[in-house]
């Protein structure tokens, strides 16, 4: 997560959405609904920060993780720091194991 913050914070969504499953199958709920697929949740970060300004300056603050069989989950707070505004609200991720890679296949955030 430290890797997503700190692509966040340089302008970097693709380096950002590396961490999420690259499948059809990645779900992404927030409060606009539900989202399926990486290339959907990506373009929908890309609309609603379409640059760096916008994106401002992003912490995680991680509350709990813990097993879910053969997976993790986390439970966070996100704050994101703008000129203009801060926004905050909280996560749970699935993080799963594909390969190699410890990959989000889903996410609830508010």
């Amino acid at each position: 997560m430290q890797r997503q913050q700190d692509a966040w914070n340089h302008g970097d969504i693709e380096m950002f959405m590396s961490s999420y499953w690259k499948s059809d199958s990645l779900m992404f709920i927030g409060k606009k609904g539900v989202t399926l697929g990486w290339n959907e949740t990506l373009l929908n970060y890309k609309k609603s920060y379409p640059d760096k300004e916008s994106m401002g300056q992003l912490k995680f603050s991680n509350l709990d993780i813990f097993p879910e069989g053969n997976a993790f989950v986390v439970v966070g707070k996100w704050e994101l720091f703008r000129v203009t505004d801060t926004l905050s609200g909280y996560y749970t991720l699935l993080w799963k194991k594909i390969g190699d890679e410890w990959l989000i296949v889903k996410d609830h955030s508010s």
